[in-house]
């Protein structure tokens, strides 16, 4: 019906509708971008939904002895190893560059002929160098990470991969000329991690004989790097500026399929 041809009241409670309905979907956006828990949430819901999907995959699929996907078995469990080449973001006012360390673990994957979902638990060495005018050195973040993707099988011997990952920091080191990176806020927080991250990742994976992969994959996170520091003064409390670093780190690894 036209709004022309609508009484005046049903105009009148169409537009408050129609209003309400965009101050709410504003809010909820705004909430989102601005509240790390449902961030958090949200990448938790994300690794869990693959265990929900393939736990109502048909059985049949037990039964499939060729197919187009990356392994001829629904189901398979490997090895990977790999370098990591890893540094982080919004830190060129330290003058932060990649840093080269190395990953390894174990994966399951299972899933169809087109799709399949791998579940991954990694062990990840990375973190950044540093170089200012008065200082440079290194820092060393030791990680576990529960990833969860879901493959798309090009072929039978390509997969591209994306999905999310979270993982618990184990330990932290620094070494360098001098224990400060040269910049007042992050030296003040550089044993303050935050000690788990969350993030996406995407890459491709390459199935050229046997048994044997190799892939290349990019992860980012969305967590801050360091927690928020409150400092004291004699007025009382206040924010210190943000540090907004993240961990960003490309992989490149070669495995192999049991």
């Amino acid at each position: 019906m036209s709004s022309s041809l609508m009484p005046p009241g049903c105009q009148s409670n169409s537009q408050t509708l129609n209003k309400n309905s965009f101050l709410f979907r504003h809010d909820v956006i705004y909430q989102f971008k601005n509240n790390s828990y449902m961030k958090r949430l949200f990448v938790l819901l994300l690794i869990l939904s693959p265990f929900y999907v393939f736990s109502q995959h048909d059985s049949s699929a037990q039964t499939i002895h060729k197919s187009i996907g990356p392994s001829d078995k629904p189901m398979y469990f490997g090895i990977k190893a790999g370098l990591n080449f890893s540094n982080i973001t919004n830190a060129s006012q330290i003058g932060a560059s990649s840093r080269t360390g190395w990953h390894a673990g174990v994966f399951m994957n299972t899933g169809s002929k087109l799709f399949s979902f791998r579940l991954e638990l990694l062990y990840s060495q990375q973190g950044y160098n540093f170089s200012t005018d008065s200082s440079s050195g290194s820092l060393t973040h030791n990680y576990i990470y529960l990833a969860s993707l879901m493959g798309i099988n090009v072929t039978k011997f390509l997969q591209i991969q994306i999905g999310a990952q979270t993982g618990y920091l184990l330990n932290a080191t620094a070494t360098g000329k001098s224990q400060s990176t040269g910049n007042a806020t992050a030296d003040q927080i550089l044993s303050l991690y935050n000690r788990f991250d969350y993030g996406f990742g995407g890459g491709i994976e390459v199935h050229p004989i046997m048994g044997l992969l190799v892939g290349a994959r990019y992860n980012i996170s969305f967590n801050n790097l360091y927690k928020d520091v409150l400092n004291n003064s004699s007025s009382g409390s206040y924010s210190a500026p943000s540090v907004n670093f993240k961990n960003n780190v490309v992989q490149i690894f070669a495995g192999w399929r049991f």
